[in-house]
């Protein structure tokens, strides 16, 4: 499977086709909600959000060679680590797009350190590369579920 470039204009160009009343094709997340729900991934590969590991570090390299594959990311998969019903931070989707904006900015700050690594609840820790490969899953999973790839 073909998964989108991470290219912040062509991905903020297609977040700028949603709109408050897009629905979803699969799941419970508004357009908002789901861009806000990006968000806090970017906040996690950042560093700014942490979580407890949840899969046991035996796992990890199995964990991280689907990040490598070809293979999508699963319809109405669950993580315990996202809150079901969680209220939206912005008035508007616009300022949602924008939030997503800034934090794929701080996210390529935070690895201008090519030593980094931030942990992922899942997958343990991940160097900027393995982030790159998580987003680009997780982004075109959640473009996928609105209509806009």
């Amino acid at each position: 499977m073909a998964f989108i470039e991470l290219d912040i204009t062509g991905m903020i160009q297609t977040l700028d086709k949603l709109t408050q009343d897009t629905p979803a094709k699969w799941g419970n997340l508004s357009a908002q909600g789901m861009v806000e729900h990006l968000c806090d991934g970017l906040k996690m590969s950042s560093g700014k959000l942490k979580f407890p590991l949840e899969i046991a570090a035996d796992k990890h390299e199995k964990m991280q060679a689907f990040l490598a594959s070809d293979k999508p990311m699963a319809k109405n998969i669950e993580v315990s680590f996202v809150k079901k019903d969680t209220p939206l931070r912005h008035e508007e989707i616009e300022l949602a797009i924008d939030e997503f904006l800034l934090e794929w900015i701080d996210f390529e700050e935070h690895f201008s350190d090519e030593t980094i690594t931030e942990q992922h609840p899942y997958y343990g820790d991940l160097n900027f590369d393995q982030w790159c490969q998580l987003h680009a899953k997780h982004f075109t999973h959640h473009f996928e579920q609105f209509g806009l790839v």
